[in-house]
């Protein structure tokens, strides 16, 4: 089923370079990266490194690299890596290379337009079948080869066991879910969740207090998903409590050590301006559509509370006094 598979990533960066060398690893999946970085390009195929993103980290010599558009017209699957304020547009622009049955499955994390994840506006623009792939997973544990879960979210069930054989015999293990929406929607709220952890844990060191919040956290994560239409049995996918689990407390998550800056006193307003911090926007998106809807504050404490941190003059060290007031009045 999978053999003489031609697999593009669209993005040469940390999750583009970590999955696609662990699909290169299988004799039967051609798979090149396509990256705009011409220097990631040249060490990938004439040293099989990718310095920039994984210095010293020896890659498969099967692996590939271009900075060639082209590479597009050989696709039977394209993985897309890049950032989410440029995936909908880089399709759209490309769509004309792709072969009509092409499979796109969607990596980045973020909404599209008019209250829409990527995953769906890419379903309504294009006539591709189009895929999600989210899940409890750090790059650099992928690039060791260290098994590694993702939610595999289509509407089309028949491309299950298509593919369970791409992914067969690598330490990539995936689960299945028809709820496009609730999967996108959970790899978006997730990252908002893991700055209220990383504030608590920078303040408090303790179990205790951690999973009171954590507890309370994953309830509203659930109820926003599914005032937003997403179904929900979702969140106890791979892409759901896993990936909350695996951003909220580990310290190689960019939201979590934002908390943590946060919750230490040392954040600065600048500070987005030198990572890429998806939790920050997030929260002011999810914020202004629910007071759109106009949902009271109390279905919402964390977000609501966590929406204050980011405005002027906020007190940071009432944060937890505050939420606890709300959750237990």
């Amino acid at each position: 089923m999978t053999d003489n598979l031609h697999i593009v990533f669209v993005g040469a960066g940390a999750i583009g370079t970590s999955m696609g060398n662990i699909l290169a690893g299988k004799e039967s999946l051609d798979v090149t990266l396509l990256s705009i970085e011409s220097d990631v390009v040249e060490s990938i195929n004439s040293a099989h490194f990718n310095h920039k993103y994984f210095p010293g980290v020896p890659l498969y010599k099967a692996l590939k690299a271009t900075t060639d558009n082209n590479i597009l017209r050989t696709a039977d699957i394209v993985f897309l890596a890049i950032p989410s304020v440029v995936t909908v547009s880089f399709v759209l622009k490309n769509q004309g290379l792709l072969k009509p049955e092409t499979i796109l499955v969607n990596l980045a994390k973020g909404f599209a337009d008019e209250g829409m994840t990527i995953a769906e506006s890419l379903m309504k623009n294009v006539d591709f079948p189009v895929c999600s792939m989210k899940g409890p997973t750090f790059a650099r544990e992928l690039m060791n080869n260290i098994p590694t879960s993702f939610t595999l979210a289509t509407v089309n069930e028949k491309l299950y066991p298509y593919f369970n054989g791409i992914f067969e015999d690598t330490c990539i293990f995936i689960d299945y879910s028809s709820d496009v929406r609730g999967v996108e929607l959970l790899s978006i709220l997730k990252n908002i969740y893991a700055i209220v952890m990383g504030i608590v844990d920078a303040q408090f060191n303790s179990p205790n207090l951690r999973f009171l919040v954590f507890t309370r956290a994953f309830s509203e994560i659930k109820n926003i998903m599914m005032k937003f239409g997403g179904d929900k049995d979702t969140i106890f996918n791979y892409c759901g409590i896993g990936d909350f689990s695996l951003t909220s407390l580990n310290d190689l998550s960019r939201n979590r050590t934002l908390g943590l800056l946060i919750g230490k006193g040392f954040f600065t307003p600048n500070i987005s301006d030198k990572v890429v911090l998806e939790g920050k926007i997030a929260t002011g998106v999810f914020y202004e559509e629910l007071q759109r809807m106009n949902i009271p504050e109390e279905e919402y404490p964390i977000i609501a509370e966590l929406n204050k941190v980011f405005r002027d003059n906020y007190d940071v060290s009432a944060f937890v006094s505050r939420l606890l007031k709300v959750f237990h009045p």
